[in-house]
């Protein structure tokens, strides 16, 4: 008798940024087998290609990679890891009134949401002509960052952000990295300053809980933010 076929559930969530729905399956042992290789080898190289892969094998309704923005990513690998292998994340937090107690907690991956700054903003005024228009990181910068643990260059990181640039009404058109990291270099400080508020206002994933100190008895209201924060 031959083994029998497997049925591999289905899910849908809505992108982020982009609010389109999109239907997804679970990660199979094979593809996670992939991920846990590359990190264990914490080579980001492999990081993103294994990423990529698993999005693209797990992903039925069709996508375009480059579409999808730095908490878009966030969001999709929650949602694939919590349905691929449990449905809630167990974390322990450390509790404000004294950091050394740690509590176990276990969330929802429905309950994790996107929080949307408010005042952020993608077009920077830079002076009265130039205004920039500003793209969010890509999966590269993900991979690196959240699993490989790797340093990015904050200048090379807005020169690979920057959309396009305005002068009054005049698109100043296409150019390569290189061109927008000289010009990147040849911006004052206050400027940078301005692009880099784009960074500290970026969406990303967020959840607020209230914790009990088991010691104190003192209820503790506890922040968890970002991708690293709950999966480490």
């Amino acid at each position: 008798m031959p083994l029998p076929e497997l049925v591999t559930p289905t899910y849908e969530l809505v992108v982020p940024s982009s609010k389109k729905k999109l239907k997804y399956r679970p990660f199979l042992v094979k593809e996670q087998k992939i991920l846990i290789l590359a990190l264990e080898e914490n080579d980001s190289r492999q990081i993103l290609e294994a990423i990529k892969d698993i999005f693209k094998a797990c992903i039925i309704t069709k996508f375009k990679m480059e579409d999808l923005s730095i908490f878009d990513v966030e969001y999709l690998f929650l949602q694939l890891r919590g349905r691929s292998i449990q449905e809630t994340i167990d974390v322990e937090v450390p509790c404000d009134d004294d950091k050394e107690v740690k509590v176990p907690v276990s969330i929802p991956v429905d309950a994790v949401k996107i929080n949307f700054p408010k005042g952020h903003k993608k077009e920077i005024k830079l002076n009265d002509d130039i205004v920039v228009v500003m793209k969010y990181p890509n999966l590269e910068y993900f991979a690196t960052v959240s699993f490989a643990k790797g340093d990015v260059d904050p200048y090379d990181l807005v020169a690979q952000c920057i959309k396009r640039v305005y002068v009054g009404e005049e698109d100043s058109g296409t150019f390569t990295f290189k061109e927008a990291r000289t010009w990147v270099e040849k911006l004052t400080a206050s400027q940078i300053d301005l692009i880099q508020e784009l960074f500290n206002t970026m969406p990303t994933l967020k959840h607020v809980l209230q914790v009990r100190n088991p010691k104190t008895k003192v209820e503790n209201e506890i922040t968890i933010e970002g991708l690293v924060s709950f999966f480490g």
